[in-house]
């Protein structure tokens, strides 16, 4: 099968390669997915860049969308031909989706709605799953001002209409006028450059004084400044799922005496059931037409170095895939 990897870490000219390699073989309760397209994700290209490697050659990508083709023992034969999008395609593993054919448990294979394309589908592991559960962990937004940190990046473009649909005040952090555009489009009426305007200034003014009661966060290197102004209220809930850097400090009194509440989450280790409960939910919301996807840059597999570039670049307002099909 045609498939890319790396055999180090280092830039994607560097180490991406593209080239024939041994099909997988499908194993007792797997499922083997024909792939059609392949979702290029910030954790990739990190991965490629500082992870060490687990195997000798690692296929990247954990998101994906295809066919399956062949089941394993223990799997419903009806499966076969059956739509799926998948999600932790290469998360433990070598093997990714960055190839044509990818064998994996079959839950990790979703079936997808009958009108959703597979460009589509392949943003829906990472960043439409972080965003369900970033949104299934803020309890009571209805009517309560919500900021998202990051409106219009790929993450926050699925919180932002989840937290619109739960009847939430979304207040959203924008870098450029494409992902402001990108978060209008969706209903997000209140936007904030954070590279030209104070956060702090902008949500007292647009919540009267109020602040923020939730905080649907990307980077908690930034937003723990945030927390100690009046623009996130006492009791305020941060659901945070990243980090721009590792090691910072903050005063431990500032969240003591405005009672905040922190919730971190792994979209890689959720619990199975909330795994379940938010692949349901998901889907049950994509069935119905209420949740619109955007794919910004499409790559061949023959030029994953790109696609992996366009993601570093961050100048892309929506998901990068490579059609592997």
């Amino acid at each position: 099968m045609r498939a890319a990897w790396y055999t180090q870490n280092g830039s994607a000219k560097d180490t991406l390669v593209v080239g024939e390699m041994d099909q997988p073989k499908v194993g007792h309760g797997e499922v083997l997915v024909k792939l059609k397209t392949s979702g290029v994700n910030p954790s990739d290209v990190k991965n490629r860049k500082n992870r060490p490697l687990i195997a000798p050659k690692i296929i990247p990508h954990s998101d994906g969308a295809g066919v399956i083709e062949e089941v394993g023992a223990g799997v419903d034969p009806g499966r076969i031909g059956e739509r799926v999008w998948i999600w932790n395609g290469q998360f433990g593993r070598a093997h990714g989706t960055a190839c044509e054919y990818i064998a994996l448990r079959e839950n990790q294979a979703v079936k997808m709605p009958d009108d959703l394309d597979f460009a589509s589908a392949a943003c829906l592991g990472i960043p439409a799953l972080t965003a369900f559960e970033a949104v299934r962990l803020c309890r009571d937004v209805k009517d309560q001002w919500v900021l998202v940190t990051g409106a219009g990046s790929s993450v926050g473009f699925y919180a932002s209409q989840l937290l619109l649909l739960a009847g939430a005040k979304v207040i959203g952090t924008v870098g450029s006028n494409e992902r402001a555009a990108l978060a209008q489009k969706i209903g997000v009426k209140h936007l904030i450059d954070y590279k030209k305007e104070s956060i702090e200034e902008k949500i007292l003014s647009i919540t009267q004084g109020q602040g923020v009661s939730h905080v649907v966060d990307l980077d908690f290197s930034s937003t723990k400044d945030l927390i100690s102004t009046q623009a996130v209220a006492h009791h305020a809930q941060i659901v945070c799922y990243g980090s721009n850097q590792i090691d910072f400090s903050m005063t431990f009194r500032t969240l003591l005496f405005k009672s905040i509440e922190l919730k971190f989450f792994l979209v890689y280790d959720l619990t199975d059931s909330a795994r379940k409960y938010d692949v349901a939910g998901l889907s049950q919301l994509m069935k119905e037409g209420k949740i619109e996807h955007c794919v910004a840059k499409r790559f061949k597999l023959e030029e994953v170095a790109l696609a992996h570039e366009a993601v570093e670049s961050g100048q892309w307002a929506g998901n990068v895939v490579v059609d592997v099909a």
